[in-house]
């Protein structure tokens, strides 16, 4: 495991050209750019790991749902660097989360760019509309001429005053097809009330107290993406939560009842999915068509706008969960003999995460928190109006949101909401979809929770993405530090041009597919 300690110059300095938030994939491409261009850069990771999801579990860059054309710049040189380590002499695109934190960490250092780890912003000073400095976890404080908020859910962002989105829009907020409230058509059948008539854990709500398209302040669920193994010489016994409670688990104890009683045959894939990766590993995750699995739909609603100590409240509510639904699938009785069997057959991947009892670091947070800048990126600029002047970077992946709540519709049956699933294509992401408002911040940079809406947002949240637009992110940053520090008077044409001598790709090419005919799983939903 990589050793989570300062690299670069001396950490003790206060005064930077341009200060990074959150070591994320995003953050660590716009540090390591900003560093490429001269800058002398601190990264600030709040964990004591950098690399995000991408070395917290996600293993891959999802690129079975996009066009590998439009990845470029540092989001290659990652995957490229996968490639040398696998010997393969190509990008690979999917790889072992402590592989990718060493690449990450060697990227860094190569660059000169100094990390702090373990601190959190507590605080943001300002001049008007220029950020001064941040106060730290720590009580210290740094100051630079340009900052980057790169991290998953805003912090900075929200600190520094700026403007933001939390939740769905309406339909008619944007005129989006696939924004607000959305019902799912397939009808579940379970007990969703217990004896008393109070709805069970894992129901949040009755359908008729919503309405379709109509805005909702939920995000999509959040779950942790475990590294596991089979192998008895690499996998290790799976924990019991710190607090187990069976009645969390009561509606699919029902749901197991109910296929019994009708001899119906259940498998653990029906719950859980489980994609298998490199050297015996497999990466565990929510099954989107489960009756229950990974996903804990509703407890993830009050994470986005929550103080630390509310979020690590939070975070331990979801690895309670997580690991009481494993031990319930291993050891409950109304779970068939198999899949109890199939259960206990698996254990954390002893390789991964050693230092955290082979648990992954973060959360994965599919949303959070989505600036409202200088421009909104809405579900018809990443389908249809999906060139931009001021492109930066690409995305191409599917519009996708995970569910995000269960709804009864009787004390028998209920519905789940907020899958989003459409087609992808090739867009250009502008620059001025990371840029604030000037009135509010005029020397911020907004990568990570980037102005999108919510269906936007569901086709830019991916760690290659993510890489993307901090390339994009720290060379503008560099570029301000250089000038007044105002990222909205920076040379578009300039800034286009040094991404392009970066490997960045800026421009549609030519004879390139700009639809993402591949897929795995319906097309429209």
């Amino acid at each position: 495991m990589v050793a989570a300690m300062a690299t670069g110059l001396g950490a003790a300095e206060t005064e930077w050209d341009v200060v990074v938030y959150s070591g994320v994939p995003c953050g660590a491409a716009a540090a390591v750019m900003a560093a490429r261009a001269g800058a002398r850069v601190l990264l600030i990771e709040p964990t004591h790991h950098v690399g995000g999801l991408s070395t917290s579990g996600i293993n891959t860059a999802e690129t079975e749902h996009m066009l590998k054309w439009t990845i470029g710049g540092f989001a290659d040189e990652f995957y490229r660097r996968m490639g040398r380590h696998y010997g393969s002499g190509r990008p690979e695109y999917y790889f072992e989360s402590s592989v990718a934190e060493a690449c990450y960490v060697a990227l860094l250092a190569e660059a000169k760019v100094t990390v702090r780890y373990g601190l959190r912003v507590e605080r943001v000073t300002k001049d008007g509309a220029e950020l001064t400095g941040l106060v730290l976890s720590d009580g210290s404080t740094v100051s630079a001429k340009v900052f980057v908020d790169a991290s998953y859910e805003g912090d900075l962002m929200a600190r520094a005053g700026v403007s933001y989105a939390v939740g769905r829009e309406s339909h008619a907020e944007y005129g989006e097809e696939a924004a607000g409230v959305r019902f799912d058509k397939t009808v579940r059948r379970a007990a969703t009330v217990d004896a008393d008539g109070r709805l069970l854990p894992g129901i949040s709500d009755w359908a008729r107290n919503l309405s379709e398209g109509a805005a909702h302040r939920g995000v999509m669920n959040y779950n942790f993406r475990l590294t596991v193994a089979k192998d008895p010489r690499y996998k290790v016994p799976i924990p019991e939560p710190r607090h187990y409670d069976r009645g969390r688990f009561a509606l699919l104890e029902g749901w197991l009842r109910g296929k019994a009683a009708r001899a119906e045959e259940v498998k653990l894939e029906h719950i859980l999915d489980l994609y298998e990766r490199r050297n015996g590993k497999f990466e565990l995750n929510n099954k989107q068509s489960a009756i229950v699995s990974l996903g804990h739909f509703g407890g993830q609603f009050d994470w986005p706008d929550a103080n630390w100590p509310q979020r690590q409240t939070i975070f331990d509510d979801h690895l309670d969960y997580t690991l009481g639904l494993l031990h319930f699938l291993a050891s409950d009785d109304s779970v068939p003999a198999s899949v109890r069997a199939e259960m206990k057959a698996w254990g954390l991947h002893r390789e991964e995460f050693a230092d955290n009892g082979n648990l992954p670091y973060q959360l994965y947070v599919r949303e959070a928190r989505r600036m409202k800048g200088l421009r909104i990126v809405t579900q018809q600029d990443v389908q249809t109006d999906r060139r931009k002047a001021d492109s930066v970077g690409f995305s191409s992946h599917f519009i996708d949101s995970h569910h995000v709540q269960r709804l009864a519709l009787s004390p028998t049956e209920f519905i789940n909401e907020g899958r989003i699933w459409r087609m992808g294509y090739a867009y250009q992401i502008p620059y001025a979809a990371l840029t604030p408002k000037p009135d509010q911040a005029g020397n911020l940079l907004v990568p990570g929770a980037a102005s999108f809406s919510h269906v936007a947002f569901c086709s830019y949240r991916l760690e290659s993405v993510w890489m993307i637009a901090g390339h994009a992110a720290g060379v503008a940053a560099a570029m301000a530090a250089r000038a007044d520090g105002r990222v909205d008077r920076i040379d578009i044409g300039e800034l286009q041009a040094k991404l392009r001598a970066g490997g960045q790709v800026v421009d549609f090419v030519p004879g390139q597919p700009e639809k993402c005919e591949h897929l795995n799983g319906p097309a429209e939903f």
